[in-house]
């Protein structure tokens, strides 16, 4: 793809940065500008054209394409006025499937949630098994980056990049569905579509199915033809994969459902049991994922990746017999804490802090559900981590896991974590 005017990035964060540095190596003197819609965008070799003045500068077609970052809204007006002026709008994503897509097997995994450890996991299985795969989108490097470097490509892909995705998987996988991301789509059955249309779609590409999705009234619509779903793992499978789980750092019966998507996507790609086997035994948990910290004779799990009601919940899953102290609550996406309510008591947890805005909600309903929690609100994590110091004798566990995004307080769901284990250790490990 030649760009013959000049390009509009909009979004300025690891993708836009990526794109950027292709357009530089195939078009060294193609014109490149940039818009956020906060703050400043520090995208090397680019102009920026101020929010306010993007509406006429698209009207006027002062730009050829416009190539979105993921975190920006397709369903934005500007977008409106980009279809009017005759504008196309493409992704870091679709720029790979123009370039590279050609002779390449691509697997593309999404899901609510789960999604990043079972790419993961699908990497080392298909590695492990000696097959050249390389790992992208969310997790590895941004799409555009992995090129033509490896025969096979695993995509990590969310709900933002599925929903304009232009080129087909050769496999497609899905976790679960859950609602998520509404201020993105605009509403829940929006989001589900966008979601979906990684696997509905023309095409006879296999579809593989996490044990949440399958039984889903929408996905088994979606993936409109139960032929086309790979094949199921024998009970032989099944029971060396648990074993090998039970030995591995993999938590939980979530990434244990995880562990099995994975090895069906690799068996359906030409892995071998041996090399699934010693996929599972090489996998790391991701950073702030069920991410584990002894300090001062108290267990800290930093699972701040955690941005949904059903990710807490396996959270507290991982950890039974534990006596809990969960810290919940973040940016509003309009999602539903009344389940995870009445769950709490019974997955041991004694006390509960809830940060701004959802853990209001969190709070209200933990108090009528489970009135023997201490429950306390409070305005950040800082104060948080205090009242948690003044009431340790009631937990030996304490899990952020927020069931919500962390755009409210924090940059981003590291920056949150990182946090968290900081006051950890300058609150707890003299204490």
């Amino acid at each position: 793809m030649r760009f013959e005017e000049p390009v509009l990035l909009y979004g300025a964060g690891k993708e836009a940065l990526s794109t950027r540095a292709f357009l530089k190596a195939q078009q060294p003197n193609l014109p490149v500008f940039v818009a956020v819609d906060s703050g400043t965008a520090d995208v090397p070799d680019t102009v920026q054209i101020p929010a306010d003045e993007l509406p006429r500068a698209i009207a006027e077609r002062r730009f050829s394409y416009i190539i979105k970052s993921p975190g920006v809204s397709r369903y934005k007006p500007i977008f409106e006025i980009a279809a009017d002026a005759g504008i196309s709008v493409t992704s870091n994503l679709n720029l790979w499937g123009s370039s590279y897509r050609a002779g390449r097997t691509v697997i593309a995994i999404t899901g609510t949630k789960g999604k990043s450890t079972t790419a993961t996991l699908t990497h080392l299985m298909l590695t492990r098994s000696g097959i050249d795969a390389g790992l992208a989108g969310n997790v590895g490097l941004a799409p555009i980056d992995i090129a033509d470097k490896h025969a096979v490509v695993i995509f990590e892909l969310s709900s933002y990049q599925t929903s304009d995705m232009s080129f087909l998987p050769d496999i497609a996988a899905l976790t679960n569905l859950y609602p998520e991301h509404v201020d993105w789509h605009g509403s829940v059955e929006r989001y589900y579509a966008d979601k979906l249309h990684l696997i509905d779609r023309d095409g006879d590409f296999p579809v593989a199915l996490g044990a949440k999705a399958k039984g889903n009234a929408l996905v088994a619509k979606a993936v409109r033809d139960h032929r086309r779903l790979v094949q199921e793992l024998t009970a032989d499978q099944e029971r060396a994969i648990e074993n090998a789980a039970a030995h591995s750092r993999l938590k939980g019966a979530h990434n244990l459902d995880n562990a099995f998507l994975a090895a069906q996507i690799a068996l359906a790609t030409g892995g071998t049991m041996d090399g699934i086997l010693a996929g599972i035994a090489a996998f790391r948990p991701l950073p702030h994922r069920l991410e584990e910290h002894s300090i001062g004779g108290v267990t800290f799990v930093d699972d701040s990746i955690s941005t949904t009601p059903e990710a807490t919940k396996a959270a507290l899953a991982a950890y039974p017999g534990r006596r809990i102290a969960l810290i919940a609550g973040g940016h509003e996406r309009e999602q539903d804490y009344a389940e995870l309510a009445t769950l709490l008591a019974l997955r041991g947890v004694t006390t509960l802090v809830t940060l701004p805005v959802t853990g209001k909600r969190l709070a209200d309903a933990a108090r009528i559900a489970a009135p023997e929690i201490v429950v306390t609100e409070v305005p950040d994590l800082e104060a948080a981590m205090h009242t948690l110091l003044a009431q340790r004798e009631r937990f030996d566990t304490i899990i952020l896991s927020p069931g919500a995004p962390s755009y409210n307080q924090f940059k981003n769901f590291e920056e949150r974590g990182a946090r968290f284990i900081a006051y950890a250790q300058a609150l707890f490990a003299t204490a």
